[in-house]
């Protein structure tokens, strides 16, 4: 009985923190990356986000995905049982070299499907 109600306190101030912080980046995007002998892709888990809100920005550092998951459910006549699923301003950056002078990259693909971003990079010419 403990454990349950110490499980329930964990949840709850999980839920605070994510709805009541006012942080700009509410949370942060699960990402595989994968590479194959010519090209690397990033797989970025995003249900729920149009592509035309994602914002994609590389720079020497690597790359950052952000922008705007909202909540489905709207009204004063909704009444919430469970949220688990994030929802508000996610920001991920992910350290790639693509300012190495001897392996950079460049963003040759992006497509969204099924609720996973793939960003496609290949070597750049002569590197």
């Amino acid at each position: 009985m403990w454990g349950e109600a110490l499980s329930m306190l964990e949840r709850a101030q999980r839920l605070q923190r994510q709805f009541f912080t006012h942080a700009a980046v509410a949370w942060e995007p699960p990402v595989d990356i994968v590479e194959t002998g010519e090209t690397l892709q990033m797989h970025v888990a995003l249900p729920g986000v149009s592509a035309d809100t994602i914002t994609v920005a590389l720079d020497p550092a690597g790359i950052t995905v952000s922008a705007v998951r909202p909540f489905p459910c709207s009204g004063e006549t909704s009444q919430i049982h469970r949220i688990e699923i994030p929802y508000g301003r996610f920001e991920r950056h992910i350290g790639l070299q693509l300012g190495d002078p001897y392996a950079p990259l460049e963003l040759t693909g992006k497509s969204l499907r099924d609720g996973v971003l793939t960003l496609t990079f290949r070597r750049k010419e002569g590197a």
